[in-house]
């Protein structure tokens, strides 16, 4: 047997058979998938439902935290930016204030000016001023611009517009990223300059280098057409586009998830005031998530044993229980066959006497007939063949046969048997079961009154069941009646298709409150009087098997009929048939 064969449970396989009461209460095999699937959805559907909250919760909580962590870090990066702008620029406004025209323009005091900026501030590569025409009126750095004209420079326009002017990166002719802020002072209202000062793209860098971003992330900015301003180590070089659209405009820290082929990206910007700047922090969102997804495993793992472990317990205990309901029906089972064969034997006991009497009568004639054809050879000398003597034998042979017959119809009424349908004659099987009772009615002055439609057809049924029930209904006939009591029997067929029975006694009747349990195992209203409670019941069950019915109807006082009705042609499998002794043997290999 295989491995898989030893763990399938005994009534897995098992097919219910019989009817009435030989029949199995259950569809244990039905019983067992219900309750499987009732027992594992009342499990794992609240499991899995916690267990998905729980990853939610906790990716959302994880993802939440990312986010929120992305946002200070924008806000406070914007900040230093925005610091690190208006540092310069009030050091170019403090520049104006502190020194008039005249001393600015002093040869060698704006290279003083320029290098204490540098010392002070860093990032400083030259300063210069540009008087109201636009004309480079005096410069301190490393280039030759003194007398350049940016009249029509779109930054003059603006910072003479503005007052203030914080241009993007460029290259210039310079050839290095760069960017300016320049400063507008008014002198008079005919007469202004700017304060002019380049500053080095790498210096704004240098704030980004202490930076903890995470999750590979990468910190620049950008402008608002989207050109990168400062380094950027994933997104394109200097004054490069940006390979990502430039966000929407917002006057505080944004952060974002953009979806990507090559994975998500967590973007955080912020757009710097009185400038064209974007700073802009990208990260890895499968990065920052990774502790989550180690958790995320977990909380899978954890399904997933939990699961197979309520599975195994379950699978398990319901095999186990549905198992004991087998064995217990198989008990039934076996426990109703031995009720309805002990209850058979107590008929037969019943009869014995009426039987053994039947058996005497003929036993005394072959007796008689026996001595006088001895005595025919004893006292005839030359014996020929005799008429009278052979009749004497024949009489001899036919009395055996009655006896033979009789013991016959005892041993079949006796033996087990299964269902076996044959066409019977319903008037033959009520005779051959009155024999039986023949002589009771005869010593208790009882009235038997058969009366049979002349329409009465033969039909398929066991007639060994039919024998049973006949007999168990005479029975209790019989012991509901006085002395003189009078049975009536009467059938005819229906326009069901069926062969009606009923059995009339005039006896003391069933009280209407006794009514519903005649039929239960073990009720009796002999009680005392050597009832068991039993033949109803079996009764009950044999009808069941043949594919048929039974009623009763009473008044107390005034008599009892129980009607019986059976099908003209029922089918094999109306009738669940099952082997002799199939159940005993069933549960003794299970109990084995």
């Amino acid at each position: 047997m295989t491995f898989i064969g030893n763990l399938k449970p005994k009534f897995w396989d098992h097919v219910g058979t019989g009817s009435g009461a030989g029949r199995y209460m259950f569809n244990f095999r039905r019983i067992w998938k219900l309750t499987v699937f009732a027992t594992l959805c009342a499990a794992l559907i609240p499991l899995s439902i916690m267990t998905l909250i729980d990853y939610r919760v906790s990716r959302d909580a994880t993802l939440s935290e990312v986010m929120l962590r992305t946002a200070q870090l924008t806000s406070n990066t914007k900040r230093s930016v925005s610091d690190f702008l208006l540092e310069r620029k009030a050091a170019l406004e403090f520049i104006n204030h502190n020194d008039p025209l005249e001393s600015l323009i002093t040869p060698g005091r704006l290279s003083i000016i320029l290098e204490s900026l540098q010392k002070s501030f860093g990032g400083f590569v030259d300063l210069g001023v540009i008087d109201g025409q636009g004309v480079q009126a005096a410069y301190a750095g490393p280039y030759d611009l003194v007398g350049k004209d940016y009249s029509d420079a779109n930054w003059f326009k603006q910072v003479n517009r503005k007052g203030i002017y914080v241009s993007d990166v460029f290259r210039g002719f310079r050839n290095v990223p760069h960017m300016v802020i320049a400063v507008k002072h008014v002198v008079s209202e005919e007469r202004f300059y700017v304060l002019r000062a380049t500053l080095d793209a790498a210096s704004i860098n240098d704030l980004f280098s202490g930076l903890e971003v995470g999750g590979a992330g990468d910190v620049f900015i950008i402008n608002r057409e989207g050109f990168i301003q400062t380094r950027s180590r994933e997104f394109g070089q200097v004054l490069e586009k940006m390979g990502l659209d430039v966000p929407e405009y917002s006057d505080r820290s944004e952060v974002k998830v953009l979806p990507l082929t090559a994975g998500e990206l967590i973007m955080g910007y912020a757009y710097i005031p009185e400038t064209s700047f974007i700073l802009v922090i990208i990260k890895h969102k499968g990065l920052l998530m990774a502790p989550w997804n180690h958790s995320r495993m977990q909380i899978i793992a954890f399904l997933v044993t939990s699961s197979v472990a309520i599975l195994l317990v379950v699978l398990g205990g319901t095999t186990f229980l549905v198992n004991q309901i087998y064995l217990a029906d198989q008990r039934r089972l076996m426990t109703m066959h031995q009720a309805e064969y002990s209850n058979k034997m107590a008929s037969l006991g019943r009869l014995s006497a009426g039987v053994a009497h039947e058996i005497n009568n003929p036993l005394a004639i072959i007796n008689e007939k026996a001595g006088l054809i001895k005595d025919l050879f004893t006292f005839t000398d030359n014996y020929t063949q005799d008429p009278k003597l052979i009749a004497l034998i024949n009489s001899v042979l036919s009395s055996v046969d009655r006896c033979a017959e009789i013991t016959r119809r005892l041993l079949n009424f006796a033996r087990r048997s299964g269902t076996r349908l044959q066409e019977i004659d319903l008037e033959s099987v009520i005779s051959e079961v009155l024999d039986f009772m023949g002589k009771e009615a005869e010593y208790r002055s009882i009235a038997i009154d058969i009366s049979a439609d002349k329409d009465l057809p033969k039909f398929k049924s066991d007639p060994g069941k039919l024998q049973e029930i006949l007999l168990n209904l005479f029975t209790n006939a019989f012991s509901a009646m006085n002395d003189g009591g009078r049975l009536s029997i009467s059938a005819c067929p229906t326009d069901r298709g069926q062969i009606e029975i009923q059995v009339t006694d005039s006896g003391h009747g069933i009280p209407k409150s006794d009514i519903d349990r005649v039929f239960e195992p073990f009720f009796s209203t002999k009680i005392g009087k050597g009832g068991t409670g039993l033949g109803l019941s079996i009764t009950y069950g044999l009808v069941q098997e043949l594919g048929g019915d039974i009623r009763v109807q009473s008044a107390v006082g005034l008599g009892t009929t129980f009607i019986v009705t059976l099908p003209l042609n029922p089918t094999d499998a109306a009738h669940g048939q099952q082997e002799p002794g199939t159940i005993g043997r069933e549960y003794e290999d299970i109990a084995g």
